[in-house]
């Protein structure tokens, strides 16, 4: 395969509905594992998605907005099926529900992609409310288990929604421990552990890859980069806010980045990429992905703050 990807997220794309108020809805092209391989796209990282989309409107914005940044749209499926649409409605943070019985994400069919797609990949990205739809969830987990076989490094980011109930824990456990990077937030691991103190969670999940980077966000209470016995902190940088959304998703693209092009830094220069990242994002409205200027000043921001 020609040009084959270096980076792949594999799992859902949706369209996120908005309450605006005064029963006004606005749509969003979304989706936590797409909006990373958009910022990755964005950044510079030859990445993939893979996954499947409606033939309708709404995959049709999908498909462009992919197109948009230069994503590799080999492993991009589209399907006679309903759009997976997310329903937001407002508050901090805000709530979820999902609409998409049968609809094209649960399509997605990793046995079509073409011959020699993963030949040059470094890093594959999983999470989302991919890993808790069947069946598409198995196949996905599969494909993980399949990459990490050929040596692909696999980064998971849960991100947390009220349809992860009793029955995503065994995929949490699996895809834990097939990771090479978990990133978290505060309020991810409440949902995934209910009463269990945030310490306690986080261990629990460190146990299952003791050697895998551990990405720990809490909001405006910054964030932390652990690696076996190493920790770095640091709080994001300033910025004027124009909105929180997809910030996360820009954090592990960042991280990512780092990883894959600069394996030699330290673990605070790590961080302070995907803080960049995620700081850059908010800079935009909507899950719009980190513009490099911005991110790289950021960057540049934070590292200085830590030579003073």
């Amino acid at each position: 395969m020609h040009d084959a990807p270096l980076m792949l997220c594999a799992g859902e794309a949706l369209t996120d509905m908005i309450h605006q108020g005064n029963e006004q809805w606005v749509s969003r092209d979304g989706g936590s594992v797409w909006n990373v391989a958009r910022a990755l796209a964005t950044l510079g990282e030859r990445t993939a998605f893979a996954g499947a989309i409606s033939r309708d409107r709404f995959g049709a914005s999908l498909w462009a907005a992919s197109e948009a940044v230069g994503l590799d749209l080999r492993l991009l499926q589209r399907v006679e099926r309903s759009p997976l649409l997310a329903i937001v409605e407002q508050g901090e943070p805000p709530r979820y529900f999902f609409v998409g019985d049968d609809s094209a994400d649960l399509h997605f069919d990793p046995s079509a992609l073409p011959e020699g797609w993963s030949r040059s990949l470094r890093w594959a990205h999983f999470g989302g409310i991919s890993l808790a739809r069947e069946p598409l969830a198995s196949r996905l987990v599969a494909l993980a288990e399949k990459l990490k076989a050929q040596g692909v490094a696999i980064s998971y980011d849960p991100n947390y929604r009220n349809v992860m109930g009793p029955a995503y824990a065994p995929v949490l456990q699996r895809m834990a421990a097939l990771a090479d990077l978990i990133k978290v937030s505060d309020d991810d691991l409440r949902g995934l552990f209910p009463g269990v103190a945030l310490d306690a969670a986080l261990q629990q999940l460190r146990d299952a890859s003791p050697d895998a980077y551990f990405l720990f966000t809490r909001g405006g209470q910054g964030a932390s980069l652990l690696h076996g016995a190493q920790r770095a902190d640091a709080r994001a940088p300033a910025v004027d806010v124009v909105d929180t959304v997809g910030a996360g998703d820009a954090s592990v693209a960042g991280l990512l980045a780092s990883l894959s092009r600069h394996p030699e830094r330290a673990l605070q220069a790590h961080l302070h990429s995907a803080l960049a990242a995620g700081s850059a994002a908010c800079l935009q409205s909507g899950a719009t992905p980190p513009q490099p200027a911005a991110m790289q000043r950021l960057f540049e921001k934070l590292q200085g703050e830590v030579r003073q």
